[in-house]
């Protein structure tokens, strides 16, 4: 079973993480709950295959290499093409947002790891 959005379109997910195993766990689950899934090692790599292919929806680790996720959000946030889509934001439990950070950076939630 595919999960597809408006006009039957399969809905894509592009999961960022640095770490592999976080990836595959979570690109796992998604597919086996029927969305596409791409996947990304750090924020750089995740916003070049945003540009290239789109998502529908963006889950990204907040600290990864080259481009932290608080800069993927913001870097969507300023690109027309890109800012329509939610972001959701993994994180450990030591690492917080500040204040307004997730308003600023257009984050849709924020998810605790582990989860």
């Amino acid at each position: 079973m595919t999960m597809s959005g408006p006009g039957n379109q399969t809905i894509r997910i592009l999961v960022a993480d640095d770490e592999a195993y976080i990836l595959q766990v979570v690109a796992l689950k998604l597919r086996n709950a029927g969305f596409e899934v791409i996947t990304a090692f750090d924020g750089q790599e995740a916003l070049g295959l945003l540009q290239s292919q789109g998502a529908d929806l963006v889950v990204t680790d907040l600290q990864m290499p080259h481009m932290t996720g608080i800069g993927l959000a913001r870097a969507m946030s300023a690109d027309p093409r890109l800012a329509r889509i939610p972001v959701m934001m993994l994180t450990a439990r030591g690492h917080l947002l500040r204040e307004g950070e997730a308003d600023s950076a257009n984050i849709a939630r924020v998810v605790h790891k582990p989860f």
